[in-house]
């Protein structure tokens, strides 16, 4: 059984790589918060960091997270607390390869790149 601590690593990563799904900037009145992209997100942690096949559970989350991020504040919300999540955790090319191909691979299109060193001000 994994420790907390690598639970809470993996997390973080996994929240790091797919955050291209409800990137911006910040402001303070979202709805979306970080309980809830840590639940979306939380089935795919064993995508990410194995590969093979998304679970639909995982899709399933990708899908309601891209839908509940519709505003410009909710965006701005779930960046925020996706980079605070991602402080420290170190990821790999295969990892980063996975987290960018799970959008498609759970049928959300996005007008930009998955990278974990994007600018959340630069997405509206």
């Amino acid at each position: 059984m994994a420790s907390n601590g690598m639970i809470n690593v993996k997390m973080g990563l996994v929240v790091a790589l797919v955050c291209g799904i409800i990137m911006g900037g910040r402001v303070s009145e979202a709805a979306v918060t970080c309980n809830q992209v840590v639940s979306d997100l939380g089935a795919c942690v064993s995508y990410v960091t194995g590969g093979g096949t998304p679970s639909a559970t995982c899709c399933s989350g990708v899908q309601d997270l891209n839908k509940l991020a519709s505003t410009a504040a909710d965006r701005q919300a779930v960046c925020g607390c996706l980079e605070s999540l991602v402080k420290g955790v170190s990821y790999n090319a295969q990892t980063l390869a996975n987290a960018a191909a799970l959008p498609s691979k759970c049928g959300v299109k996005l007008p930009y790149k998955i990278d974990p060193r994007i600018d959340c001000s630069t997405i509206r």
